[in-house]
């Protein structure tokens, strides 16, 4: 690559991922405090684990109905807007959380939550394909999928401090859980109007050169034009399989995040505890992000690194439920962690190779929808699984038959796609 080419990507790089990053971060602690939260939240609200576990998951409804005209407008207006707008709606939601009264207060603001957040990982996913050349996406993911890793670790240690500040001020420990993690994202809204360029063309900080570069690759690494009207990507049978094939990621991923601290907290340990402990997991997320996709990068195709995670990571979640040692089991699973986020950042190369513009836009965001109802069946499934087998392991096999179901679905789906450039 030319010196300004790579000049151009570090800039962007820089400039750009940190800052989504944050973004990525607030908005996964504000998904998964729920997951916290319900330590108190169940007996305060009077609930089952089955049907918290409906209100939790209802999030992803309300994100499943409305990702493709929030990726459609994200197109139309720009990033700089429709993520301002994402923010500031998803942070107030979490703000109202900490006030639930009652049970159906907590589905509709779960379901509200999953409407103001529809679009924002697609939309980055989208914005990512403007700004960098196809050989580098599945790094720039890994890098911006490695703020979901950090979320977990900084959720995690201070979701169970929040929980021991039970009575501070008149409030409940699971309503400082939502004050505190919601009110960032209001905080941080302003700012991403103001520093998010609508796109290369309009960022102050590239060079004539580097612009000029930058739409000459990006022009160059394409897809093919695609034909018809947007609603046509969404009835290629190529983008419905990879709605398919996806649900077993985020169900999975869902799955376990939402359910580990539940095991943790079998182990006889305290809130906080539980939380640093937690930490564990989402480091080694953190590492597998940041060097599976630069190891595909020294491929041409690279569907064995989205792929491989997906088996190994089914195989140790098996293990899991195997083992009787707590220790080890802990260990297993996170591993399993680290593999089932791994592979995705790789998994969402495989859309812009024969979608772009517009239509990469409805695509990313009809997969993720679908995909992310994962999460409902995760968060509505384990804990019924749970609560028929009164085993807080048990719902680890379903994980991994869906996550084995998704890997091979990669290997078969990828063969259906154009070669890689």
């Amino acid at each position: 690559m030319p010196d300004v080419g790579q000049a151009t990507v570090r800039r962007v790089t820089w400039r750009l991922m940190p800052f989504l990053g944050l973004l990525y971060m607030i908005a996964y602690i504000d998904r998964q405090n729920i997951s916290y939260a319900k330590l108190q939240m169940v007996d305060a609200l009077g609930l089952s684990e089955a049907a918290y576990g409906l209100g939790a998951s209802l999030f992803f409804i309300g994100y499943f109905l409305f990702e493709v005209p929030s990726n459609l407008l994200l197109h139309r207006v720009g990033a700089h807007v429709w993520f301002t707008r994402i923010m500031a709606t998803w942070g107030i939601i979490t703000v109202l959380l900490a006030f639930t009264p009652n049970p159906t207060v907590f589905y509709l603001l779960r379901f509200l939550l999953g409407v103001a957040e529809a679009g924002f990982f697609p939309g980055v996913l989208y914005v990512l394909t403007l700004w960098f050349p196809v050989e580098h996406r599945a790094r720039a993911v890994g890098l911006f999928m490695l703020a979901s890793a950090v979320a977990n670790a900084v959720g995690a240690a201070i979701g169970g401090l929040l929980l021991d500040q039970d009575g501070t001020f008149g409030l409940a420990g699971w309503q400082w859980v939502f004050l505190a993690t919601g009110l960032p994202a209001v905080a941080l809204a302003p700012a991403v109007f103001f520093l998010l360029p609508r796109g290369p063309e309009a960022a102050r900080w590239l060079s004539t050169e580097q612009k000029a570069w930058l739409a000459s690759t990006l022009d160059d690494g394409s897809a093919a034009a695609e034909h018809g009207g947007v609603l046509s990507t969404l009835r290629d049978r190529r983008v419905l399989l990879l709605c398919l094939v996806y649900i077993g990621f985020p169900l999975a991923a869902y799955g376990l995040s939402y359910w580990l601290p539940t095991i943790v907290k079998s182990f006889g340990v305290s809130n906080t505890t539980n939380g640093l402990l937690n930490i564990i997991p989402w480091t080694l997320v953190g590492l597998a992000l940041w060097g599976v996709p630069r190891m595909a990068a020294r491929f041409r195709n690279q569907v064995w690194f989205a792929a491989g995670p997906a088996l190994a990571g089914a195989m140790l979640l098996v293990l899991s439920v195997l083992v009787t040692d707590v220790t080890l089991r802990f260990a297993l699973l996170s591993l399993a962690a680290a593999a089932i986020f791994s592979g995705q950042p790789v998994f969402w190369t495989l859309p812009p190779r024969f979608l772009s513009g517009a239509h990469a836009a409805a695509g990313f965001a009809a997969v993720n929808s679908v995909g992310n109802l994962g999460g409902f069946v995760a968060q509505a499934v384990v804990p019924t699984i749970r609560d028929r087998t009164g085993s807080d392991i048990a719902p680890m096999l379903f994980l991994a038959v869906c996550l084995a179901a998704a890997g091979l679905g990669v290997l078969a789906v990828e063969r259906m796609l154009p070669r890689p450039r």
